[in-house]
């Protein structure tokens, strides 16, 4: 069991974080300002109004990555469910897989929303391909989800969702 992820055989109370990959934002190439603050494209706004209607289920804390793209894409979202959005830093571009389980592992409430960059969901990917999960899908497109199921902490499963 390398940096908490499980096999598929554990079986105890689940708990439940859905990653969310920051919906379309364009070509980051064309934006001449601050990368933290380039938007949605007008197909990124579609899929992060879908959103609500693809995670079904009412979460206990709504997280995202400061980056307005991250922001944006779970607002929907939270205003759905009348929540806050939380920015995190481990949920920053250019951090890593780990720092972002560690710290969503920590919750007290499930499930829990957070919304991160393509980078972190990579390095997530490979740490549960790694651990030997074996995974439907090995994309995580922009605005897509990746559900994690945790047992006893560890994660037990992983599901894919295309962007909605």
């Amino acid at each position: 069991m390398e940096g908490g992820v499980a096999s598929p055989a554990v079986a105890m109370a689940a708990q439940l974080i859905h990653v969310v990959r920051h919906a379309h934002a364009g070509d980051p190439g064309r934006w001449s300002h601050d990368d933290d603050l380039r938007p949605l494209s007008g197909r990124g706004c579609g899929q992060a109004e879908r959103l609500p209607s693809q995670l079904t289920v009412t979460p206990a804390a709504i997280y995202s990555s400061p980056s307005l793209r991250c922001v944006a894409t779970v607002l929907p979202l939270a205003r759905a469910h009348q929540l806050a959005i939380t920015t995190l830093s481990e949920l920053y571009e250019g951090g890593g897989a780990t720092p972002m389980l560690d710290r969503l592992r920590a919750e007290q409430l499930f499930p829990v929303v957070a919304c991160t960059h393509g980078d972190i969901l990579a390095d997530l990917l490979g740490l549960l391909i790694a651990s030997g999960l074996s995974l439907s899908s090995p994309h995580a497109e922009k605005g897509s989800t990746w559900t994690l199921e945790l047992s006893a902490g560890v994660v037990s499963s992983a599901r894919y969702a295309p962007p909605p």
